[in-house]
């Protein structure tokens, strides 16, 4: 990410490989995706966020990707929206209302 620090970020990926075990189906599709344009290779580095594969219930197997890393290493808002609650109290009392949308 543009403007932090990647020896600030670098983390190690809380899942061992090891545990992992992908299904054979995933890696026979793996050419065919790459070949369609679907899956290709990434040029940014790989701390962004971790991907990972979990099990479902019926046995098939689920891409997820891991954000917490990432949402840590995000600036936060300074100025985040205001409530809806508090809006609706403010305009409450108004006789005229009138929106404006970018």
């Amino acid at each position: 990410m543009p403007g932090i620090d990647p020896e600030f970020i670098c983390h190690l990926c809380r899942y061992p490989q090891a545990s992992v075990q992908l299904p054979k189906e995933s890696l026979v599709r793996k050419p065919r995706s790459s070949s369609a344009g679907f899956i290709r290779e990434i040029q940014y580095p790989t701390w962004l966020a971790n991907v990972v594969m979990v099990k479902k219930a019926n046995g098939k197997w689920r891409m997820c990707t891991d954000y917490i890393d990432l949402n840590k290493a995000c600036p936060k808002d300074p100025y985040p929206l205001p409530s809806i609650d508090r809006l609706v109290d403010g305009a409450s009392g108004s006789t005229l209302l009138s929106f404006m949308d970018a």
